[in-house]
């Protein structure tokens, strides 16, 4: 019988998450931490309501939806689910000092790492679950144990009590693995879906700047050459007018250039390139822009690292990076680049002193006309990633308002030959 019931509070505490994904999957609410503080007091209320009684003691799962709640929806879904128990606890009497105890040793270990739980990648985060889920059935086992004591339980009766502390376990380990790995199916599916949308607007926007872009492009190179032919015949105010306007022309140009390579990076050229060689480029490229903006831009290489690319994309991509982090950061404050490889793989990490981002600012970044710059396109920050991503790499921004922004990229890469030269001097 204890078997059953236990099974049917693994039903109930499945219940919230099926809810969700059938009544507010994607929609805003879905999000929201009040909804889950909700939806797992039920589960608690059910639990408690439909609970095991043998020997006085009375076994079911409750604090598993308060351990999802901590984790998968944070601090106040959690609060929310405890409170709910501590009321329920109460409407049903009995001892209520040991139910109030074990509910608070219960909410504990969870709340403890709430914080930590969502820096750690899926399999991390199941398996986090499934450990903290422990932490109640340890509670219930000294509370057991301090229960045999105090009544001089027999010893028939010890091993039914160890025998049901052994199914308990059992069945609260599963119940909290199976409902870890449903949520991260959950949040994986939201994840895909806003991927999907991401680059549905990004294809389109690609096509629309590639085919207005080009067909600005032709008129516009009749036109400068017409001008470039006048500059070098006229003088005096007509010869100072025609470079302004050639000027103008060159940033139209350039701005065309980089809708066209945010349609579609070309890379005309692919070789095997080593990547601190070209890092090196780009930060003596800025030297200058770096000093007149009183930032300081420290390096830390590897070498003997390569990666196959065009030189010139990807070095269009750092100096947009690198000038954005520079740009960002106020006087005195500095910018570090490194750069290391691992296996296949090699990692440029650039990270700055400057203002930082919001999560809805990071969430915009790579928009076409999103840019945190009081003069800009975004298009800058659009084609970096385009080109990172067409060289098979990935590149994720980390930020926090007031301390700095990091941007993590992470590209294919091999050993040519052992030659680890460290490199680290100042801009």
């Amino acid at each position: 019988m204890l078997v059953e019931k236990l099974l049917l509070n693994v039903l109930i505490i499945l219940l919230p998450i099926f809810i969700h994904s059938v009544l507010f999957d994607n929609k805003r609410v879905g999000n929201s931490p009040y909804l889950c503080g909700v939806l797992q007091s039920i589960a608690v209320f059910l639990s408690l309501a439909f609970s095991f009684e043998d020997g006085g003691l009375f076994w079911d799962l409750r604090y598993v939806p308060m351990v999802l709640a901590f984790l998968y929806g944070g601090p106040i879904a959690g609060i929310m689910v405890l409170v709910s128990y501590l009321t329920t606890r109460t409407f049903m009497g009995g001892d209520l000092l040991l139910g109030y105890v074990s509910g608070f040793l219960a909410a504990l270990f969870p709340f403890m790492f709430v914080k930590k739980f969502w820096t750690l990648d899926a399999n991390k985060r199941i398996k986090t679950a499934v450990l903290v889920g422990l932490w109640p059935l340890l509670s219930m086992l000294l509370i057991l144990v301090a229960n045999i004591f105090i009544n001089d339980a027999s010893a028939e009766d010890t091993n039914q009590i160890l025998m049901n502390v052994a199914i308990f376990g059992a069945i609260q380990i599963f119940a909290v693995w199976v409902a870890a790995i449903l949520n991260e199916s959950l949040i994986e599916k939201d994840l895909m879906r806003k991927e999907i949308l991401r680059a549905e607007k990004l294809n389109t926007l690609g096509e629309l700047a590639a085919s207005i872009a080009h067909e600005i492009r032709n008129p516009l190179t009749v036109v400068k050459g017409f001008l470039q032919m006048m500059h070098k015949q006229e003088k005096g105010d007509n010869y100072y007018y025609l470079s302004l306007v050639l000027t103008e022309l060159d940033r139209a140009e350039s701005i065309i250039n980089d809708y066209l390579n945010f349609a579609k990076p070309q890379f005309e050229k692919l070789e095997d390139a080593e990547l601190a060689e070209i890092i090196t480029e780009v930060t003596l490229l800025l030297e200058a822009f770096a000093a007149k903006e009183g930032v300081q831009v420290n390096v830390k290489l590897e070498w003997g690292v390569y990666v196959k690319t065009d030189r010139n994309q990807l070095k269009q991509a750092l100096v947009n990076i690198i000038k954005n982090g520079i740009e960002a950061t106020d006087e005195g404050g500095e910018v570090i680049i490194s750069q290391d490889g691992a296996g296949n793989e090699s990692y440029v990490v650039i990270s700055d002193t400057g203002k930082g981002m919001d999560s809805s600012q990071i969430a915009r970044l790579g928009t076409l006309f999103y840019t945190t710059k009081d003069k800009g396109t975004g298009l800058g920050t659009s084609v970096s990633i385009k080109i990172i991503e067409a060289m098979g790499g990935t590149i994720s921004f980390n930020s926090e308002l007031g301390i700095g922004t990091k941007v993590e990229i992470s590209l294919p890469a091999y050993r040519n030959f052992v030659d680890v030269r460290s490199l680290n001097h100042s801009v």
